[in-house]
């Protein structure tokens, strides 16, 4: 056994405690509450206005707990690493040179459409996701399958069946390259981050009928576009994504042949959380609103009568039924719901996002997610507040978060880390693109292949999550002694260049190692006493590289 890998096994039982109570930060230069107001130094020591601004942005989380204008070196590694996915020295300067209050204004006007490294941009631009919509690329397959239904022989069934599912597999795996060159090259980190969380959290299943042709337009024109914008446009258009409605059943749902999967998913998953207040009948009667909500591929609609086919919808594979739709009222959540066909969702989806058990829930979600598995209770109240107040507005529900102490406080059980830091476990994803990210910032990725195995190894491969529940966001679900040795065997092939991913199959092009010394000098300081004495032992940039994947301290953000 190499020494590397003997000190990894000994720091992989080292773990961060995770305590509540960071200090309040020194008051900022520029400040920026839950609404997004800027207020200078100067606005905030003007006679008698302290104590009221104090006021005003303790109860929206801003001043209370806002960082510096500028960051400490250890701050902005924590910072980072919790915004994105795992700081790049290109990131850090970023946020060093513009103050962080000014760089988290930045991120939250991410542009969904904006370019990233070029060389991974052309990558995107090449796939046929990105060069056709999705109407033709699904009608296309569509009629693969069909001929294979109707083939007269079975050499003619068998190759339609397997053209049908390389159309499948090509549509999963393009969305799937596609993300991760997004997430490993876009300087829009947080736009990326919270993309991943609302994937999952809007959580579709690749191996459900047709979803891998729909993966990458319902990323792209679901999520992407309202990521950072309107939880309520957001929800809307899920609502309306033939992803979701093959995904659970909708398309099914009719008024003679009710089915609640989506029903009680919206409810329970999407939006008012499993102790929202709903009831059973609530969900029955959120599946009549939903009845006639589907999708359609052929180009004729269908044969209704003239009175049906004023209220007949068709956007691309998307299509309101109204022969399906239940008419009748409903009774929902203590509201009566006017039978009048597609307008009654809408009239739904504002009430959910208005309800306050939704605020709480997707707030808790999020800080969950960026901050700790056990958020301070103060910050979640402040998120809370500020997506009731802004009718989810997703930024200003971040503001609160983005500027609290506890978020750019470094690791606890660090050399940096003060009393009360808390320390989030990183799942297989944020572990595997933070270790690329660190040592490979500049390095394009050619093969993505590799990564997503590796993924499905550690148990968190890209859209295949079965249930709509969406991968777990807490520790225990990811910190197993198996999930260890298998991030160990991975951190030596990435320590060593993980040369699959980066050069030209059937090439011997080395790839060029990090530069261990700018490396060094940007985490060293935040380091553990242990995990320093034990790099100091490895003789090679790549033991160097290994051991620090390995270590206790690199599983944390």
């Amino acid at each position: 056994m190499s020494r590397p890998t003997r000190l990894a096994e000994a720091l992989s039982h080292a773990r961060c405690a995770s305590r509540q109570g960071a200090p309040h930060a020194p008051l900022p230069d520029t400040a920026i509450d839950g609404a997004g107001s800027s207020l200078s130094r100067r606005q905030l020591l003007g006679a008698g206005a302290g104590l009221t601004l104090l006021t005003t942005l303790a109860g929206c989380g801003g001043l209370a707990t806002a960082p510096t204008a500028r960051l400490d070196a250890a701050q902005r590694q924590r910072a980072a690493d919790r915004l994105g996915w795992g700081a790049t020295q290109a990131q850090l300067a970023m946020i060093e040179r513009d103050g962080w209050s000014h760089y988290v204004e930045g991120q939250l006007r991410a542009d969904p459409k904006a370019p990233i490294l070029a060389a991974a941009q052309r990558q995107i631009d090449a796939l046929d996701c990105s060069r056709r919509d999705l109407l033709t690329r699904v009608r296309e397959a569509d009629a693969l399958r069909r001929s294979a239904d109707q083939a007269g022989d079975e050499a003619a069934r068998v190759a339609a069946r397997q053209a049908y599912q390389q159309a499948q597999g090509l549509g999963a795996r393009e969305a799937a390259h596609r993300q991760l060159l997004r997430q490993l090259y876009s300087e829009q980190q947080l736009l990326e981050h919270i993309s991943w969380f609302w994937f999952n959290h809007f959580n579709v299943h690749q191996g459900k009928r047709d979803v891998r042709l729909l993966l990458a337009d319902y990323e792209e024109q679901a999520l992407r576009p309202h990521a950072l914008g309107s939880f309520r446009q957001m929800l809307g258009a899920v609502a309306r994504h033939p992803a979701m409605l093959r995904y659970l059943d909708n398309d099914q749902n009719g008024q003679r042949a009710l089915n609640e999967n989506y029903a009680r998913e919206l409810l329970e998953l999407h939006t008012l959380g499993v102790n929202g207040g709903y009831r059973q009948q609530d969900v029955q009667e959120l599946a009549r609103v939903l009845t006639g909500f589907g999708v359609r591929i052929d180009a004729e609609p269908p044969k209704l009568p003239p009175q049906r086919m004023a209220q007949y919808h068709r956007d691309g594979l998307f299509e309101f039924n109204p022969a399906r739709h239940d008419a009748g009222d409903k009774q929902l959540l203590g509201h009566t719901i006017r039978g009048r066909g597609m307008a009654e969702l809408d009239e739904v989806l504002d009430l959910l996002v208005a309800h306050p058990a939704t605020a709480r829930f997707i707030s808790q979600k999020l800080a969950v997610f960026f901050l700790s598995d056990q958020p301070p209770a103060a910050v979640v109240d402040a998120m809370a507040r500020a997506f009731e107040r802004s009718r989810g507005d997703i930024p200003a529900t971040l503001r609160p978060l983005l500027h609290a102490a506890e978020f750019f406080a470094p690791v606890a059980g660090s050399s940096a880390s003060g009393p009360g830091a808390l320390a989030k476990f990183k799942d297989p994803q944020h572990y595997l693109l933070s270790s690329l990210r660190a040592g490979f910032e500049q390095q394009p990725l050619i093969n993505s292949q590799p990564l997503q195995q590796w993924l499905r190894r550690l148990g968190q491969g890209l859209y295949d999550k079965l249930t709509p529940d969406g991968y777990p966001l807490t520790a225990e679900a990811w910190d197993s002694p198996g999930q260890m040795t298998v991030r160990f065997e991975i951190a030596r092939q990435i320590g060593n260049g993980a040369p699959a991913l980066f050069r030209p199959e059937g090439t011997t092009t080395p790839v060029p190692m990090p530069d261990l010394q700018a490396l060094r000098a940007r985490v060293g300081p935040a380091l553990a006493p242990a995990t320093q004495q034990a790099l100091a032992q490895t003789s090679t940039p790549q033991q160097w590289l290994t051991l620090w994947l390995s270590s206790p301290d690199f599983m944390y953000r």
